[in-house]
């Protein structure tokens, strides 16, 4: 079973670093911009998507000048047109996403999105969002005997993304730096 597991996750991975590498570049540059000016980078990640948060600022790596999104009410925090933000939920037609991305839109502030983008449903995240990256996960990746399918790692794989727009992230920081 782990097996299965590993191998369909690792080509998940693939997926995304190959067909998503142009949108993680962008969405890195936009990012930055708030890092290189006055601006910071709020994070927020739906339901255990918040470990993505976590990750940023607790990990034994922290991400400089980043914050959570939310304040300790669970409302958006005040923002500014220097600010940015990454906003990662599981499908690009979640309603808590699109609201979020919809006031942020409204108050001026650039947001990357990352969400599996569903098929043939109305324009959802993406449509919204500055950028979007698509995490590809659109089903488990497991078939059980029964013909459900289960394994859903949501977590995982944007946290792959995660790590992705942030590295880029910092090769962009260190090059601007060495040029200035």
């Amino acid at each position: 079973m782990m097996k299965i597991f590993t191998t369909q996750l690792t080509g998940h991975f693939n997926r995304i670093l190959d067909q998503e590498e142009i949108n993680i570049e962008d969405s890195a540059r936009l990012l930055a911009q708030a890092l290189i000016g006055e601006g910071t980078l709020y994070i927020y990640g739906v339901n255990e998507l918040h470990g993505i948060v976590l990750e940023a600022l607790m990990s034994s790596e922290p991400f400089n000048r980043a914050e959570a999104l939310l304040d300790q009410n669970g409302q958006v925090k005040k923002l500014s047109s220097e600010d940015r933000v990454l906003l990662f939920t599981y499908r690009s037609t979640d309603e808590e996403a699109i609201s979020i991305a919809k006031t942020l839109s409204n108050q001026g502030v650039q947001t990357v999105g990352v969400s599996a983008l569903v098929k043939n449903a109305d324009p959802g995240l993406e449509s919204i969002t500055d950028l979007h990256v698509d995490a590809k996960l659109r089903q488990p990746l497991i078939p059980g005997d029964d013909g459900e399918r289960y394994g859903f790692p949501a977590l995982m794989t944007s946290l792959y993304v995660y790590y992705a727009i942030t590295f880029t992230i910092k090769e962009m920081l260190n090059e601007y730096e060495d040029e200035y």
